[in-house]
């Protein structure tokens, strides 16, 4: 099984994916100490730190600092299997993590997909784009499974809150239920019309779940 840490140089970033990852793999929330400032010139990544975190396959970063992020990439990309960059800012710093192989920088952490990497592949089996089950009875959903979850968590709180709901209007209610759990994996210092656009990614990405889901039940019982 794969062993995954959560690196953040803030709190709260973080917590929610560590409440949600911990429950399928070994996962580890490590707090480090980022300089002030937006952009320093000079990092150095105390090696204890190196070590410790080459230890695991896959790191999530919740780093504010954007050096200090570029700095654990550079350092830990051929020591891990993995990294996902959990916050960022700027299409050219985006542009700059990606020339690394290994690393994801994702808009929304439940947009995440499969790779042929194997420990990756692992991960995203469990946590990324949102994939669930769901049982309808008398036009109503009395059951929902949750087969892949957004490492936040949000899927879990959008699923808890649809069962016993109305099937009609029920994928509309999930991606309205997204908005309503303040997941931290977005970028930071965002202009509103860029939160907003994330916001909506999210939304789409759980009521697309919840659609498909919906029409998977109901071909099962039209076969019948």
């Amino acid at each position: 099984m794969i062993k995954v840490a959560i690196v953040r140089d803030e709190s709260p970033y973080g917590e929610r994916s560590y409440k949600t990852i911990r429950q399928k793999f070994e996962t580890k929330l490590i707090h480090i100490e980022s300089p002030s400032g937006v952009f320093i010139d000079n990092i150095n990544l105390d090696k204890k730190i190196i070590d410790n975190l080459s230890k695991f396959d896959i790191i999530i970063t919740y780093i504010k600092q954007a050096d200090m992020t570029l700095e654990i990439v550079e350092n830990l990309h051929n020591k891990v299997s993995w990294i996902i960059i959990g916050i960022w800012k700027g299409e050219g710093f985006k542009n700059q993590l990606l020339k690394y192989k290994n690393v994801s920088v994702p808009d929304v952490l439940c947009e995440l997909e499969s790779h042929e990497n194997q420990d990756y592949n692992e991960f995203v089996s469990k946590f990324g784009k949102p994939e669930i089950k769901i049982n309808c009875q008398n036009e109503r959903i009395i059951d929902i499974e949750v087969l892949k979850s957004s490492p936040c968590g949000a899927t879990n709180f959008v699923a808890n809150g649809l069962i016993g709901k109305k099937v009609k209007g029920s994928a509309k209610l999930a991606g309205l239920r997204v908005q309503h759990y303040p997941c931290k994996s977005h970028k930071i210092e965002l202009f509103a019309t860029d939160e907003e656009s994330h916001k909506q990614l999210a939304s789409k990405l759980h009521h697309d779940a919840v659609k498909k889901a919906l029409n998977e039940n109901l071909k099962k019982f039209s076969k019948n």
